[in-house]
């Protein structure tokens, strides 16, 4: 941590890379966001179960969101840059130019999205080999992870795409490419959804066993033979075209990447909770479980040692804090079922209407509405006759399941208001059984967790965070800064400006508390804590 003599007029900058946007915000050196900016990135579903991305649609609006926070700001004062992203596959070829991820033979489509389930074929045939690299995600491995993805690739596209190709980056690993020149991969990448070890390295078996064994050639040089881990700084910093780009300094320090969940994780976890009578006060960070909710959902646990959670992904070590084993579970759809459910509805124009006359996102007048038509029982007790099952998109943990689809159960002929508000009231609790449980099959398999952390854009809805704490009988805590996730990759510009010591160290340095509003909650200063019902006697 850099002396209480430093300027205060020390910057970093955090890039954040979400399925629907990039974000980028200004981070000063005790972690406070100075400055914000978002913009939409475009997406394609040529078919069911396709969606694919542009890598150079997502680099100009990262340069579009860094010019903006930067603005009026003395760049002298910026010492280093960080990239999260989704673990999205982007193709290259030889000399680092787009190539098509599709039958329509689109070379601007060059990125196959993590959400992406087109590998349905390979992603078996791959759990049938029974490869020993399988029990570090679960026992099974996921069609959102990269070597099915690589697989369709070559069985589909093997003339348009594959015999061209060079590179294959995770898209956080892209980014720091593109910033620097330098091809190294973060060690969060490769490890989480690559198959790598951080103790072994690459399989060689494994790769062949599968059929990719082409990919061995060249010391692995298409999918990353030099491995850092997250925060490490690269090459000589930011190139003189990038710095052009994005508006920053050239030669700042740019860091080896994380997947976006882990920046969230990365950004929550270590949080100063001291004063709450939090269960976790005292313990080890250990017993907290990071969830970053929006599009889909992860859970993020870690331990000394490591523990094999059937149906859970990992454990990986050093995957998100150095030094720890990561436990990742995960839901596919989260925010994006609750939009599905919300927007399939026949009333949701009626919906919209009467939200935008108030001024008002359509859930926070949702959640309102729910609380007008609850009369004197608490609100959960409404979805009595009436049940989701989330799965729409497949189970991610802990069954483990791509060919699960979603159920509603309780329907009735009325398709009114009251109907869509209480179906969104289901959808929620169905998701934060999910999250119950995650919890309940790494609590069995040896993880001890007796609190939640969220960030997200779900973290935003007090509804949510509601559920999350009255079905898994845990308090919820969230962070003062909402914006967590970029808070975790600017943590990671820090690290490589050489101003910290370490990831640990700067994520310490982070906000800690800023307000505590739950209605069951009493008024210290503090991080805002959701507290299942059991708990509120208690504290009140």
């Amino acid at each position: 941590m850099p002396g209480g003599d430093q300027e205060l007029g020390t910057y970093y900058v955090g890039v954040d890379v979400g399925t629907g946007s990039v974000r980028a915000a200004l981070v000063d050196q005790r972690g406070t966001l100075l400055a914000f900016a978002d913009q939409p990135i475009n997406q394609w579903a040529p078919q069911f179960n396709h969606h694919e991305q542009s890598s150079e649609d997502i680099w100009a609006a990262c340069c579009i969101v860094t010019k903006k926070v930067v603005q009026g700001i003395d760049l002298n004062q910026i010492r280093g840059l960080g990239f999260d992203a989704t673990c999205s596959l982007v193709v290259l070829d030889k000399q680092f130019r787009p190539l098509p991820v599709n039958h329509e033979g689109d070379s601007h489509r060059n990125i196959i999205m993590w959400l992406d389930h087109r590998a349905v074929s390979q992603v078996h045939r791959i759990n049938e080999t029974k490869h020993s690299v399988l029990q570090y995600v679960g026992g099974v491995m996921s069609v959102e992870m990269q070597a099915p993805k690589l697989l369709w690739l070559k069985e589909n596209l093997r003339e348009t795409c594959w015999d061209k190709a060079g590179h294959f980056f995770d898209l956080p690993d892209f980014l720091s490419w593109k910033a620097t020149g330098v091809t190294a991969r973060s060690l969060c990448s490769l490890v989480c959804k690559w198959t790598y070890s951080a103790e072994k390295g690459w399989d060689d078996s494994f790769w062949k066993m599968v059929g990719l064994e082409d990919l061995v050639a060249d010391n692995y040089s298409k999918i990353g033979n030099q491995v850092l881990p997250p925060g490490t700084s690269l090459g000589n910093g930011l190139t003189p075209e990038a710095a052009k780009d994005l508006g920053l300094p050239a030669g700042i320090a740019v860091a080896a990447s994380l997947i976006d969940a882990h920046a969230g994780g990365l950004g929550v976890i270590g949080a100063d909770v001291r004063g709450h009578g939090l269960a976790c006060e005292g313990q080890p960070v250990t017993s907290r479980l990071a969830i970053i909710c929006g599009t889909s959902s992860c859970h993020m646990g870690i331990s000394k040692n490591p523990i094999f959670v059937p149906g859970v992904w990992g454990p990986y070590f050093s995957a998100m804090v150095p030094g720890f084993w990561l436990n990742e579970g995960g839901q596919s759809v989260t925010g994006k079922l609750i939009d599905h459910m919300v927007q399939g509805h026949a009333a949701f124009p009626e919906l919209q209407a009467k939200a935008t006359a108030r001024c008002q996102s359509i859930y926070a007048y949702l959640n309102s509405h729910l609380d007008l038509i609850k009369k004197a029982q608490p609100v959960g007790f409404l979805t009595v006759d009436l049940h989701v099952w989330p799965d729409f998109h497949g189970n991610r943990s802990p069954l483990a399941d791509l060919t699960l689809k979603g159920m509603v159960t309780g329907l009735k002929l009325s398709q009114d208001l009251d109907d869509l508000a209480i179906l969104y009231l289901a959808t929620v609790q169905a998701i934060a059984f999910g999250t119950r449980l995650i919890i309940e099959a790494m609590e069995s398999a040896g993880h001890s967790i007796s609190t939640l952390f969220l960030c997200g854009g779900l973290g935003k809805n007090p509804l949510f965070v509601q559920m999350h704490a009255d079905i898994t009988g845990m308090p919820v805590v969230l962070s003062q800064e909402v914006e967590s996730v970029l808070v975790g990759a600017a943590i990671l510009g820090a690290c490589a400006s050489g101003d910290f010591a370490s990831v640990q160290d700067t994520a310490k340095r982070g906000p800690s508390a800023s307000r505590e509003g739950s209605p069951h909650q009493s008024s210290h200063a503090g991080t805002l804590i959701f507290v299942p019902p059991e708990l509120r006697q208690w504290q009140e």
